[in-house]
């Protein structure tokens, strides 16, 4: 399975993602696109496999991904501060892989549903999920 984790900005979601997966399935490849360089480099620290940066090598991982993990940001153009362009959101929205997207009502965009959710419950259930999508 190969698993792609996205994020921007000083990249501390991607970051943790990475961390978890690895705690919870060690065997599993991360591929870690960053659309900074900031944001790659910390999703390195926490243990992605492969790593890259910008706009172009998310369009090309999206085409290979199993499945796809961030913010729900990644799929809103101009999310992110402006670092998630047009094309990497239709790259990501538009991709046969699964998506689990972490709700952060941030950037303008608010999701119903997720208020008083501590974060490390969201990674953890995204990280819950992915393994039931590897047992599958």
């Amino acid at each position: 399975m190969n698993v792609l984790v996205i994020d921007g900005q000083g990249g501390k979601l991607g970051k943790l993602l990475c961390e978890e997966i690895k705690k919870a399935l060690p065997t599993i490849t991360i591929t870690a696109v960053g659309t900074n360089a900031a944001a790659t480099s910390a999703m390195q620290k926490g243990g992605a496999d492969r790593v890259a940066t910008g706009e172009n090598p998310v369009v090309v991982a999206c085409r290979k991904a199993s499945v796809i993990v961030g913010p729900i940001g990644i799929v809103i153009a101009d999310a992110l501060l402006g670092e998630i362009t047009p094309t990497i959101a239709h790259a990501i929205g538009s991709s046969d892989a699964k998506k689990i997207l972490i709700p952060l009502n941030q950037c303008n965009n608010i999701v119903a549903g997720t208020k008083n959710i501590p974060f490390a419950d969201i990674i953890q259930d995204a990280v819950a999920t992915l393994k039931e999508l590897c047992e599958a």
